[in-house]
């Protein structure tokens, strides 16, 4: 994993084995579109910004959820997992379910919420 910040990197040390991996996966997938994002902390979890896009992944006891991102961008990805919508403005990725997504298609959700 590149280089961040010691509150970053202190929110990932402390995610649960369960859940690294999947985490890991979204990081690496979002690195790989944007090397030059910025990861910093911001409501208490780690943030993505490239440009003027923000995307805030955070791990709880389900998994993985995303926010910030915008449902018209969101790649058809809505409505492919309506399972994984939670309220209007949250993708709640439950690690054991989440390794049925490829890499191609959570890719695609990504870079349609980070995209200018």
């Amino acid at each position: 994993m590149r280089r961040m910040e010691a509150d970053v990197r202190d929110y990932v040390d402390g995610i649960a084995a369960e859940h690294r991996p999947l985490f890991d996966r979204v990081h690496r997938l979002i690195l790989e579109a944007y090397p030059e994002a910025g990861l910093t902390l911001s409501y208490g979890m780690p943030t993505y910004r490239v440009g003027d896009r923000k995307l805030h992944v955070g791990v709880w006891q389900h998994g993985v959820s995303i926010y910030g991102w915008d449902r018209e961008r969101s790649a058809g990805f809505t409505s492919r997992h309506p399972d994984f919508l939670s309220g209007k403005a949250t993708i709640r990725l439950p690690s054991r379910e989440a390794g049925d997504l490829t890499d191609a298609e959570l890719s695609d959700f990504l870079r349609g919420s980070l995209d200018a």
